[in-house]
């Protein structure tokens, strides 16, 4: 499977490329950049593949699939030119600036008859994969209280606006997680620090979604000042703690991969294990590996064999609309429902709360 790439920035060149180099029977055939040192590293990482100056080239070039890594004010635009050329696509996240965008992406696809995903790869991070076993197992009991957040100290990126902001960025990740632990949102209030007042920019973020099942998730985010505090699931039977993100995108960043590491990757010391509570009782529970690697070993099940994408384009259309009621709350000061996504063509992703 040829696999292009369009965008070789910090998420192209760590967090794709190499996932891709390690999927068996993949294989990264070209990049468009038009950066001279992008095009040193590409050569430099990837030897022999080319580079291209637009998604045209890149096409004509042959692939069979394409991966967007560009920023995302320019996503939407590339994303419905490789559904015009009728090539399957993925999407970085944050989807989409809003609801209505994503709508107009996924629509497009189906029209065309295109497949269509979003990199949401931190549903694969070790913790998440953890908390999973924990709740098929049943170890926590009923679940009330979720609390997750990534808080890293990196001030420099304060007012940037190449991910969306800080909330449509990191926020993407945390909201798909919580959706995939504890399915649909119905009401969303959120706080957010616009950087300078802007609404377009903001540096930290705080959420609260309330799940149609009942469980109720504090999701909050920074770039402000680092906390090694990651998350905490609260149930009727134990907690469940984690401190320290998972260690995946510091291995891509050394240079490892999921193909130099083999069944090492993704596996956390048991000194990064989480911790299990119950009562004065506390014990290590083991953590799944980390597992990055099976975003694209699925996507390319999906386009050889017709199997599910490892995220529905439904799935990234109830993210953003999560991520538009939060933008909303912040600016309303007050909660925001929202409805499940509908059947398309037709969408009203959220409503104020009475």
């Amino acid at each position: 499977m040829r696999i292009g790439l369009v965008g070789y920035g910090l998420g192209g060149r760590f967090f794709h490329a190499p996932l891709i180099a390690s999927t068996a029977g993949a294989r990264l055939v070209g990049v468009v950049t038009r950066s001279p040192q992008r095009r040193a590293e590409v050569a430099q990482d990837h030897p022999g593949v080319a580079c291209h100056d637009d998604l045209a080239s890149l096409v004509a070039a042959g692939i069979d699939a394409l991966v967007i890594s560009a920023p995302v004010a320019e996503r939407k635009a590339l994303v419905l030119e490789a559904i015009q050329h009728g090539i399957p696509v993925v999407s970085d996240k944050p989807f989409a600036l809003n609801f209505q965008d994503a709508q107009d992406m996924v629509q497009a696809a189906e029209r065309a008859g295109v497949a269509l995903t979003v990199y949401q790869n931190r549903r694969w991070d070790s913790d998440v994969l953890t908390v999973a076993k924990l709740l098929r197992e049943g170890t926590l009991g009923p679940v009330r209280i979720f609390e997750s957040r990534i808080q890293v100290d990196e001030p420099h990126k304060a007012g940037a606006t190449s991910g969306g902001g800080l909330l449509r960025d990191l926020g993407s990740h945390l909201v798909d997680q919580a959706l995939t632990l504890f399915g649909p949102v119905t009401q969303v209030y959120a706080e957010v620090l616009f950087h300078q007042g802007d609404p377009e920019r903001d540096d930290e973020f705080f959420i609260s979604l309330q799940h149609q099942g009942g469980v109720i998730s504090h999701l909050s985010g920074s770039c402000l000042q680092g906390c090694p505090w990651r998350l905490r699931v609260v149930g009727e039977e134990g907690v469940y703690t984690v401190e320290g993100l998972d260690g995946q995108t510091q291995a891509l960043l050394q240079g490892l991969s999921p193909r130099s590491e083999k069944g090492n990757w993704g596996a956390e010391e048991h000194q990064r294990w989480g911790w299990l509570s119950r009562g004065e009782e506390r014990e290590r529970i083991p953590s799944e590996r980390g597992r990055w690697d099976l975003f694209y070993a699925r996507w390319l099940a999906t386009l050889t064999q017709g199997s599910a994408p490892p995220v529905s384009t439904r799935e990234a259309l109830a993210c953003q609309a999560v991520l538009d009621a939060a933008r909303q709350s912040a600016l309303d000061g007050q909660a925001v429902k929202v409805a499940s996504v509908p059947s398309l063509p037709d969408a009203q992703a959220f409503e104020q709360a009475s």
